[in-house]
C-alpha cells in the first residue's frame, strides 16, 4: 500500500513539471522591450551617446552651481566678508567639494567682531549700491542719514576706504538736496 501512495504522488508531481516544459516549448519569442527589435539598436546607441556627452557636463553644471551658491547668499546678505567666501567655495572645488559646508555656514553667519572692528556688518558694495540708489532718488530721507551714520562710525574706528569718504560726501550731497527738495515743496504748498 505504501508502494501505491508514493506513486500516486510521485505522478501528480510530474504532471506540473510536464505542463511547464510543455509550456516553455510552445511559448513564442519574447520581447523584453516596447520598442522593435530593428529600432532597439538606435535607441540604446541614442541612450549611449546621452550618457557619454550630455550627462556628465550637466553634472559639471550642476556641481559648479552648487558650489557657487554661498557666494551668491553672501553677496544678497551684503556679507562683509564675501571675498573670502568666494575664495573659498573655489578652494572647495579644488578639494572636491570638502570645505563647500564651511563657506554654505560662513555665508550665513556674521561675523562676532567684526562691526566692533569696523562699525558695520556690511560689504564695502552695499554703500556703493545705496549711494546710486540716494542719488537716483529711490531712498528716503532717513535711510540716507542712517547710512550716513554707519559710515561716520566706520570712519570713527579708522575703516573708511577712500572710495567709502567719497560715497559718505556723495551720500551729504544727496541728503542735502532732499532736505532743500522737502523745504522746496513745503514752501510751495503754504
Amino acid at each position: 500500500m505504501t508502494f501505491i501512495l508514493r506513486d500516486h504522488a510521485a505522478k501528480r508531481l510530474h504532471a506540473p513539471r510536464l505542463l511547464g516544459i510543455g509550456a516553455l516549448v510552445a511559448a513564442p519569442a519574447a520581447h523584453a522591450s516596447f520598442l522593435p527589435p530593428d529600432m532597439l539598436a538606435s535607441a540604446a546607441t541614442g541612450i549611449a551617446w546621452f550618457v557619454v556627452f550630455v550627462v556628465p557636463i550637466a553634472v559639471i553644471v550642476l556641481f559648479w552651481m552648487v558650489h557657487v551658491l554661498p557666494e551668491k547668499i553672501a553677496h544678497k546678505r551684503h556679507h562683509p566678508q564675501r571675498d573670502a567666501i568666494k575664495t573659498l567655495c573655489l578652494l572647495s572645488l579644488v578639494f572636491g567639494g570638502m570645505l563647500w559646508p564651511l563657506a554654505w555656514l560662513w555665508a550665513f553667519v556674521k561675523p562676532v567682531g567684526y562691526q566692533a572692528a569696523y562699525g558695520t556688518e556690511k560689504h564695502d558694495d552695499y554703500f556703493h549700491e545705496q549711494s546710486e540708489k540716494a542719488h537716483a532718488g529711490e531712498l528716503l530721507e532717513h535711510e540716507i542719514a542712517h547710512l550716513r551714520e554707519e559710515l561716520d562710525a566706520m570712519e570713527a574706528k579708522g575703516a573708511l576706504s577712500a572710495e567709502l569718504k567719497q560715497v559718505r560726501r556723495n551720500l551729504a550731497a544727496a541728503l542735502q538736496a532732499r532736505r532743500a527738495e522737502a523745504d522746496a515743496t513745503r514752501d510751495a504748498s503754504t
